[in-house]
């Protein structure tokens, strides 16, 4: 009470003085008369007038401390309130019966490299060998160097040449086998001499099991039925590699 009184004739004197002075008084929203650490006007209107010197100063109390700082009289020494946290955007709501918009599509996978391909060929039987042998005749050499070996230098990086030997009709199966292998060694052998790598070569032998289709012979005559059945005697080669693209 003692300091409170002294407060309130200190405040009296500052606002004496500041009216002799020409000080005008100023509300002060900031505060609390109740509790208040500097002068107030006792002659004032109602309200927390705080009493400024002639340079526009507060006037601090004797028990002024800086907690008790108002920002009105000492805004350096009030921390301004924090900020209020920015709401959160809110979610984007589709209209009704609206669908949604569709997540991004994934990246595009790179494009797979391309697969090896495969060439089928089948020579000209009545060029390679002579009815029951597996020797290449001059016109059969020809055919394979214009039907397979030109081919073949087209292919990059060659995988696999599958050579196939066949037979007619006329014999055995077990002798036709042996055949129609022998007839594809002397083919890969052939290959091997012109240029193709002998790793790269398979041989097959299908003897007399796969016919060609729509060759029908029922001549009665041995010799004409051997002529009909020349296209069975055949040799065909497979080759897969990556074909060169011109």
């Amino acid at each position: 009470m003692k300091l409170r009184l002294i407060a309130g004739v200190v405040g009296a004197l500052a606002a004496s003085f500041a009216q002799a002075q020409g000080t005008v008084l100023t509300p002060i929203s900031g505060c609390d008369k109740n509790n208040c650490a500097y002068v107030l006007s006792a002659t004032g209107p109602e309200g927390n007038n705080v009493v400024k010197n002639p340079y526009l100063l507060c006037w601090r109390t004797g028990y002024w401390t800086p907690a008790q700082a108002i920002k009105d009289c000492d805004p350096d020494l009030v921390k301004a309130p924090p900020e209020p946290p920015k709401p959160a955007p809110a979610p984007v709501v589709p209209a009704p019966g609206v669908a949604p918009p569709p997540p991004p599509a994934p990246p595009a996978p790179p494009p797979a490299p391309p697969a090896p391909m495969a060439q089928k060929i089948t020579i000209a039987s009545k060029a390679l060998f002579d009815f029951d042998k597996a020797v290449l005749r001059p016109e059969g050499k020809k055919a394979l160097d214009t039907e397979v070996i030109a081919k073949i230098k087209q292919v990059q990086k060659v995988e696999l040449v599958l050579v196939t030997g066949h037979t007619d009709r006329l014999g055995s199966q077990a002798y036709n086998q042996k055949l129609s292998e022998r007839r594809a060694a002397t083919v890969r052998d052939y290959l091997t001499s012109q240029g193709v790598a002998k790793d790269k070569i398979e041989t097959l032998g299908m003897g007399k099991t796969q016919p060609v289709p729509g060759v029908k012979c029922e001549q009665k005559n041995r010799k004409e039925l051997i002529a009909c059945l020349q296209p069975h005697r055949r040799v065909e080669v497979e080759v897969k590699g990556e074909m060169t693209v011109k």
